[in-house]
């Protein structure tokens, strides 16, 4: 059959990423909500939330093998006709996840202000963010719970439940978030203690949702170290990004509150976008690995082609609203006029990039589903080395501010859209089997 013959439906891809546009959007659509909230109080609080947020994305981040890694493996087997076994990978994420979840709560206790110091020098920016990151870590066992849970259902193609599961979680916060800081009185850390009750109740239901499926829960090692080979090349790679983000943001709070306040705006639409581009991608990533499950790389080729040039369309969209709402939609964080004149500095880089970002986060998406992590790997730490990070410091060292961190970003995606625009047309990444392990080249 021929390649175009292989090709989804539009209906059936976009019945997967829809949900999951939910679901990636609840997050940074309520971080935005937060930002907007904090950002009220003044720009040391806003930096103390810059900070903070910035080290626990980090944090969540270095652990996301448990969404995209379970994904891929469940998909596979669920391909191949094999549910059971896929809604048991779901199963041994969420014990790693409580695991190591435990371990970062009680570390953060100990550390949090002092690595908000490292990164920004004493004072009362590094003060607010490590009284903020010390509560919100508090639920970092239930935000790798709530990352396991999407796993392994977008592996079987179920994202309704997950967008259901993260709205009445979310929802709760973003109602709380402004209760808690004004009237309340709490002020940066009510904002804090809202999350952590939204995670709480997103983490409930996704347990909840495992026990329906009646799948054995008895912790299985074997199953959990197949999960760890994998997540060590997607751990270094999320680790190449992390120091990038992180070192961009330490350079605009060593540069000023106001620069770092305007990055944090910036930075949480930049984050927003992202996850949204990658909900086509979360469809790629499902389909791919069904279908190499099964046995079908033309089908597997077919959905990567589609997903990409939907996804390069979205992104050319993205670009041109961005561009309309360029004059109104800075104000809505924050009204301190030195924050908003610094806002122009990152801006027109954050539109310009959003095709780019477009091809980029739907060939991930792609193959991650085909579980080519040590690809992505390797091409993630070299368009860091070469890209990103030299521009970022230098920015520090000249003085470019804004502008110099947000072309080292620019290069950055630029440098990752031509790698994985090779891979994809080598073919290398298209292997057959319900697990990447016993599979063979295509």
């Amino acid at each position: 059959m021929s390649e175009a013959g292989e090709r989804v439906s539009p209906r059936k891809v976009l019945g997967l990423a829809v949900p999951a546009l939910g679901v990636l959007a609840a997050e940074p659509l309520y971080v935005l909500v937060d930002t907007a909230v904090v950002g009220h109080l003044g720009a040391v609080p806003l930096a103390g939330l810059a900070l903070g947020g910035t080290l626990f994305t980090l944090v969540s981040s270095q652990l996301t093998f448990l969404t995209y890694g379970t994904t891929a493996r469940t998909a596979r087997l669920h391909g191949a006709g094999r549910r059971t076994e896929a809604v048991a990978e779901g199963v041994q994420a969420t014990w790693l996840g409580v695991a190591v979840g435990v371990i970062l709560s009680l570390l953060a206790q100990l550390v949090a202000t002092p690595v908000a110091e490292l990164l920004a020098g004493p004072g009362p920016v590094a003060d607010a963010a490590g009284t903020w990151l010390r509560i919100a870590l508090c639920g970092a066992p239930l935000v790798l719970i709530t990352m396991a849970g999407n796993g392994w259902m977008r592996g079987v193609q179920d994202t309704v439940r997950p967008l259901r599961y993260t709205l009445i979680g979310n929802g709760v916060s973003a109602v709380l978030c402004p209760i808690l800081v004004y009237p309340m009185g709490l002020g940066l850390e009510g904002s804090a203690i809202a999350n952590l009750i939204g995670q709480t109740i997103a983490a409930a239901l996704f347990i909840r949702a495992l026990l329906v499926e009646k799948a054995p829960l008895r912790p299985d090692w074997t199953k959990m170290r197949a999960q760890l080979g994998m997540g060590r090349d997607l751990v270094l790679r999320t680790l190449a990004f992390q120091v990038c983000f992180l070192s961009a943001t330490s350079v605009a709070a060593r540069t000023g509150a106001e620069t770092a306040a305007a990055h944090q705006v910036v930075w949480q639409l930049w984050m927003f976008q992202s996850l949204v581009l990658d909900s086509l991608a979360i469809a790629a990533q499902s389909l791919v690995g069904a279908a190499l499950g099964s046995g079908s790389v033309p089908r597997a080729k077919a959905v990567a082609k589609q997903v990409t040039w939907y996804s390069l369309v979205f992104g050319c969209g993205l670009a041109v609203f961005f561009t309309a709402v360029s004059g109104v939609l800075p104000s809505v964080f924050t009204t301190d006029a030195a924050v908003l004149a610094e806002m122009p500095h990152a801006w027109w880089f954050f539109v310009a990039v959003q095709p780019v970002a477009g091809v980029v986060f739907a060939l991930d998406g792609v193959f991650l589903g085909a579980g080519d992590a040590a690809y992505l790997r390797t091409a993630t730490i070299l368009s860091a080395v070469i890209g990103y990070l030299p521009l970022i410091w230098l920015a520090l060292a000249f003085g470019w501010g804004l502008a110099g961190i947000w072309t080292g970003l620019s290069l950055f995606m630029v440098l990752r859209m031509v790698t994985l625009l090779l891979r994809a047309r080598s073919g290398k990444w298209a292997v057959t089997g319900a697990t990447r392990e016993a599979a063979a080249p295509a």
